[in-house]
């Protein structure tokens, strides 16, 4: 069997902050910024955490410059308020996402990743409050490191050719996400696309997007996505 990378998107599709996340976004903007703009009615969903200032802080008078240069400071305030702030959350993994990582984990010829918009200091405070342990995941792509979430699959294939010692062509490569943003980083890799509804994206979106694969919840993606590439291979 070919070895196989499978990136996943980590809100929406691994897990469920109920708000934790923005109630820190909306502190660290305002340590770094002195505003928060209108972060308690943005929509998140598949964005870079990047991307989310410049649509927020636009309006405010920020250049993109100015946002770029304090994307580090950004980081550390949020990493900071979502450690102290994630704890009086209800953290869920999404359904299915736990035991089926538990079990790729241990599976011959797949290795895992992250690609999320969350920025890189704050996937493991996340991972971590829904159950899993953030090394599950030793390679990823993350919303600080572009304003675009399409540049993100290149940088995540690059580090896991290294990290695992292997070059995983573009279709050996799996991007797992909940939203149609998702879809579209994995078409510009040429990666498979695999949607799963357990976001705030319906079912129905989703599969207006036309992902190769298109799962209500992640207890079928071994039935359906990888026993598929198994016989397709």
């Amino acid at each position: 069997m070919h070895s196989l990378l499978i990136l996943f998107d980590i809100d929406g599709t691994l897990l469920l902050t109920k708000g934790a996340g923005r109630a820190a976004t909306r502190a660290a903007m305002l340590r770094v910024f002195g505003t928060c703009g209108k972060v308690d009615t943005h929509e998140f969903s598949g964005k870079t955490d990047w991307f989310t200032l410049v649509e927020l802080l636009g309006a405010e008078g920020f250049k993109e410059n100015d946002i770029a240069h304090r994307i580090p400071a950004y980081e550390r305030e949020m990493a900071h308020f979502l450690e102290n702030f994630i704890g009086n959350y209800t953290v869920n993994a999404c359904v299915g996402a736990l035991p089926l990582v538990q079990r790729l984990r241990k599976t011959p010829h797949i290795h895992l990743g992250v690609i999320t918009g969350n920025v890189n200091a704050v996937a493991p405070i996340k991972l971590r409050a829904a159950g899993f342990a953030p090394d599950w995941f030793p390679i990823g792509a993350y919303g600080n490191e572009s304003i675009d979430r399409n540049l993100l699959p290149a940088l995540a294939l690059g580090r896991a050719n290294r990290y695992y010692n292997h070059i995983f062509r573009p279709s050996e490569v799996i991007i797992v996400g909940d939203t149609p943003m998702d879809i579209a980083c994995a078409r510009a890799l040429g990666a498979v696309a695999v949607a799963v509804a357990t976001g705030t994206v319906s079912y129905d979106d989703l599969a207006a997007a036309a992902p190769d694969y298109l799962l209500r919840d992640l207890t079928s993606f071994e039935s359906v996505v990888l026993d598929n590439l198994h016989h397709a291979a």
